[in-house]
Parts: structure tokens; C-alpha cells; sequence
């Protein structure tokens, strides 16, 4: 018993854990706060992390649907190089989410 719990101990601390980082967007965010949160999105992927950005939308902002899938798309294919699409973008509530993992790194 101790030692197959010792074994399951290296094995889950050689497992690599899954890091997901969030990068919010509005519907109507501006060019300059687009193109900030882009680079970070870039570093979160250089350095191996998933990304998970979302377009939140406050009150009757919901009406601004396609101006959100605009921006989560229009992200996803100029961050193409640095990962690739996981979830195509998709509405949840007040949310909508689309998820970029990582390339892998050689």
C-alpha cells in the first residue's frame, strides 16, 4: 500500500499541470485596449498557458452579439502563430467564450 501511493505521488508530480489564463473583452472595446490585451495574450501562449477570452455583455449590450464574435475571431486569427483554436467562439449566458491553446514549442 505504501509503496503503489508512493509511485501515484511521482506520478502526479511529474504530470504537467494545465495553466488557463482569461483575457476579457467588451463589445465595443477599443483599438488601443484590443491590441494591449493581445500582447498579453501572446505572452500567456509563449509561455505555454491556454487562453480562455471572453466577451462579456453588461445589460442590453447583448444586442452587440456579432461585434463580439467579430472581435473573438478577429483574435484568433492574428493570434495563429502563437496557438491554435480549441473552441470556436460560443455564447453562454452573458458570455461568450472561445478557447486558444498553445503550440507546442521545439
Amino acid at each position: 500500500m505504501y509503496e503503489q501511493k508512493k509511485r501515484e505521488k511521482v506520478l502526479k508530480s511529474k504530470a504537467s499541470k494545465v495553466i488557463v489564463k482569461e483575457i476579457r473583452f467588451g463589445p465595443q472595446t477599443d483599438e488601443h485596449d484590443y491590441e494591449f490585451k493581445k500582447k498579453h495574450a501572446i505572452k500567456f501562449l509563449q509561455e505555454g498557458a491556454k487562453l480562455k477570452a471572453f466577451v462579456f455583455f453588461k445589460g442590453r449590450s447583448i444586442i452587440f452579439k456579432e461585434q463580439g464574435q467579430i472581435l473573438l475571431l478577429k483574435l484568433a486569427q492574428e493570434l495563429e502563430e502563437y496557438g491554435k483554436v480549441e473552441q470556436l467562439p460560443r455564447l453562454e449566458g452573458k458570455r461568450m467564450i472561445m478557447f486558444i491553446a498553445p503550440k507546442k514549442v521545439k
